[in-house]
């Protein structure tokens, strides 16, 4: 780990597949070079929670199926897509997840960024929820994503459900979450705990990520 830098204790993270997104507004003020993209890692997603938990890895992975399905081989850019949560901002995990999208697409709600020179690359409003729909039976989050520039949308829904659970992790849990716990206890419930975070995102369980055209 080069100096300066976070030290997680995940021991998988570079199995994880990162997320590239082009960001014209980056580049008109001067953060990047034309066509250099930024590039996202799940640890991203973790500084942002402050945590990592599988709300998190599942809003990393819900978007960056997202992405594919809408970009295919291409770069997707930041800022040219809205995302539509079923539910309210309350509605299960909808608001932490929706942090992570908005930190990763652009899109924000009523505290984003409403351009230049007369709306010119806008986030505000972007991201919004729906609370008159709810997410498909059995899914904790279910989100549309839509391409600004032509319109094609598509509706990715998360269902952790058939999670593994090691049964020794309700016994841990309390003692690492009150610090009560002995430094072995505290470690051996984050690598179960992780055991679990690993299977999001790199695993492919059938009926956790489901796609809708």
């Amino acid at each position: 780990m080069a100096e300066g830098q976070s030290k997680f204790k995940i021991d998988f993270l570079d199995q994880v597949e990162t997320i590239k997104m082009k960001d014209p507004l980056a580049v008109a003020l001067g953060a990047l070079d034309k066509d250099e993209p930024f590039v996202y890692r799940y640890e991203d997603a973790v500084k942002t929670a402050g945590h990592s938990c599988p709300a998190v890895s599942g809003a990393y992975r819900l978007t960056l199926t997202a992405l594919k399905h809408l970009y295919g081989d291409e770069i997707p850019v930041r800022g040219n897509i809205k995302v539509t949560f079923r539910g309210g901002i309350g509605y299960k995990v909808n608001g932490p997840i929706s942090q992570v999208v908005t930190l990763i697409t652009g899109a924000a709600g009523e505290s984003g960024f409403h351009g230049l020179g007369g709306g010119k690359f806008n986030r505000y409003n972007l991201l919004t929820f729906d609370e008159n729909s709810d997410a498909p039976a059995g899914a904790i989050c279910s989100a549309i994503f839509e391409r600004i520039d032509n319109g094609k949308s598509v509706e990715v829904s998360y269902n952790n459900s058939m999670l593994p659970s090691d049964p020794k992790m309700g016994e841990l849990m309390p003692l690492s979450v009150s610090g009560t716990g002995t430094d072995e206890q505290i470690k051996e419930f984050g690598k179960l705990w992780h055991d679990r975070i690993k299977v999001v995102l790199t695993g492919n369980m059938e009926g956790m990520f489901v796609v809708k055209e």
